[in-house]
């Protein structure tokens, strides 16, 4: 029985497509359409009626709304979302600004620490100077003190007579090594302390250096600072000084009591130290 109604079915289609009646096939596909075609317009009527319809007027308002455009629909619901959203907005802003502004950078976390560290370093190289300045401080004392040991002490100074002979500058040099000068007699009284220094510790001896010399000027005395020199004992039983080019040196006579004499820098001499007590 299915056989059969098959078998008519299929009998009819091929009938059809051999008479080329293409129309039967396509009748229930363009009833279809058109009834979706006649709906569509008549809900796109029934909108435009709807918007046409005049908006209704608010009793006591000075001003109404004006009717929307044909074909617009407006949406109080995302006309209400909009204006919510604009505050938020704003909102969201200011807050992503203040949080760009008060978060630190990489870079200046990167230089912090290195700032701190360079101020770290500094005073660690200061500590290390000042401990540096307190040694050889030290140092000097040890010295100073082993010094006036072995010489004497007077006007707050510490002399040390040298026997070993040298000239000029080689004296001045070993004194500076030792943290003195060549002594330098700035009165009558330190001038004949160092005279009986000299004596006692030195017997036998005639003339020491003293730090007093005119070699960058001729007949302007200095000091081994460079400083002008105001007291002098000159020998002027043996017309002292001489004033000669070659004798810039000065030296203190152990033999004529203390007395002093210009002598040629490149003589070798016993000489006398001094050493200021801080």
């Amino acid at each position: 029985m299915l056989e059969t109604v098959w078998g008519a079915e299929c009998g009819l289609l091929l009938e059809l497509v051999q008479t080329a009646d293409l129309q039967a096939l396509m009748l229930p596909a363009q009833h279809t359409k058109k009834k979706k075609k006649k709906k569509k317009r008549e809900l796109a009527i029934q909108k435009i009626e709807d918007l046409q319809e005049p908006v209704a007027h608010t009793e006591g308002s000075e001003s109404a709304l004006s009717p929307p455009e044909e074909g617009i629909s407006v949406d109080p619901l995302a006309s209400d979302m909009a204006r919510l959203a604009l505050p938020v907005l704003l909102v969201l802003c200011f807050s992503l600004l203040h949080f760009s502004c008060s978060r630190p950078s990489r870079t200046r976390k990167a230089v912090l620490p290195r700032q701190s560290g360079a101020a770290e370093e500094d005073d660690v190289m200061s500590q290390l100077e000042r401990l540096w300045q307190e040694v050889n401080s030290l140092k000097e004392m040890q010295a100073l003190q082993t010094v006036c040991l072995r010489g004497i002490k007077a006007h707050r100074k510490c002399y040390l007579t040298i026997e070993e002979p040298k000239h000029y500058h080689e004296a001045n040099e070993d004194c500076i090594a030792q943290g003195g000068t060549l002594a330098t007699p700035r009165d009558m009284m330190e001038n004949n302390d160092l005279r009986d220094y000299a004596k006692r510790s030195a017997p036998g001896s005639k003339d020491f250096w003293i730090g007093v010399a005119d070699i960058v000027k001729e007949g302007q005395y200095v000091d081994v600072n460079s400083l002008p020199v105001s007291y002098f004992n000159w020998d002027r039983s043996k017309k002292q000084p001489t004033g000669t080019k070659r004798e810039s040196c000065v030296a203190l006579s152990v033999a004529a009591q203390g007395k002093w004499y210009d002598e040629v820098c490149r003589s070798l001499k016993k000489y006398i130290c001094e050493y200021i007590i801080p």
